[in-house]
């Protein structure tokens, strides 16, 4: 098959395009012919050795976690799919090495869940890796409920943009830092738009005197100091940037592969509740490109890679 390994550590330089071993179907999982996969930061820091403390690289390693497309063959003991399903995933293990990036992937069906109808296979493989952060740090880790104020950082961003959604669908106030050139959009997400930069905190504080009930960094560093500056006196914080969470008191989350939550946030696609805003697609062979393009920060929504549906 077709697709975008790296053999070592590196920037987007060390991604080859070439032929790789077809992957071989476990009994727990399902082969998907893969019609789009998702650009994800975190695949960045993973390619250029950040993760490799708790992620081991098996290389060749093919990069990608999220996808889109087609079931093609089931495992043994596999009854959740048939051939012909159209699949979601957030397809990562516990190593480096088999990616989304490809014309094929084997997935376990724990990563899985059925694409949402009435979405294309682009705006569908963008949705599993952000959405499911976004779902699990809001519902699981900052405990939101309806009527708190909560603060979503880099509100136009892949996870920013689910995170406002969701926050909003479960009936919270949203304020969400962004660029002015993407105010109008966070806006229309039901967020509250804050230009970041300097003088943050102060916007912040007049915005929300008392405090935010949770914050959501997406970012670290300063933007972390002032998300646990501007908290209310029993607020809660989570980062998905920056360990140093835990002096401040709050939790460090990394989205865990489940199921049921990815099946969850495909109704939401599926009733127009949540939806992803696919900035770029670019062909499969073009994936370094993809990847410079969205570590320059400025992407609003996903950048997203689509694979040539042959035989």
């Amino acid at each position: 098959m077709k697709a975008i390994s790296y053999s070592r550590y590196g920037s987007a330089d060390v991604l080859e395009y070439g032929e790789r071993p077809d992957p071989k179907v476990g009994p727990d999982s399902v082969l998907v012919k893969v019609r789009a996969a998702a650009v994800n930061p975190v695949d960045r820091k993973a390619r250029e050795g950040y993760l490799q403390s708790g992620l081991e690289a098996v290389f060749p390693v093919i990069p990608g976690w999220d996808v889109s497309g087609v079931v093609v063959q089931p495992g043994a003991a596999v009854d959740e799919f048939a051939v012909g399903d159209e699949v979601i995933g957030y397809v990562r293990e516990d190593f480096l090495s088999r990616g989304t990036f490809a014309e094929y992937v084997a997935a376990p069906v724990r990563t899985l869940a059925r694409k949402p109808m009435g979405i294309g296979f682009e705006e569908a493989a963008g949705l599993p890796l952000c959405g499911l952060t976004a779902h699990q740090v809001l519902h699981h880790t900052l405990k939101i409920k309806e009527g708190d104020t909560v603060l979503v950082h880099a509100a136009a961003g892949g996870v920013g943009s689910l995170a406002v959604q969701l926050a909003r669908h479960a009936g919270c106030r949203v304020i969400g830092t962004a660029g002015p050139h993407n105010h109008e959009y966070v806006t229309q997400l039901g967020g509250e738009p804050v230009e970041y930069g300097d003088g943050l905190a102060a916007r912040l504080r007049d915005l929300v005197p008392g405090g935010f009930d949770a914050a959501f960094d997406t970012v670290g560093g300063e933007t972390l100091r002032v998300s646990a500056e501007t908290l209310a006196p029993d607020g809660r914080l989570a980062s998905i940037a920056d360990a140093e969470v835990f002096s401040y008191g709050g939790r460090y989350a990394f989205v865990r592969p489940d199921a049921a939550d990815l099946a969850h946030l495909a109704g939401l696609a599926e009733q127009g509740i949540v939806s992803v805003h696919v900035d770029r697609v670019l062909p499969l062979e073009r994936a370094a490109e993809a990847y410079r393009l969205n570590q320059e920060g400025r992407t609003r929504g996903k950048i997203v890679v689509s694979v040539p549906w042959g035989d």
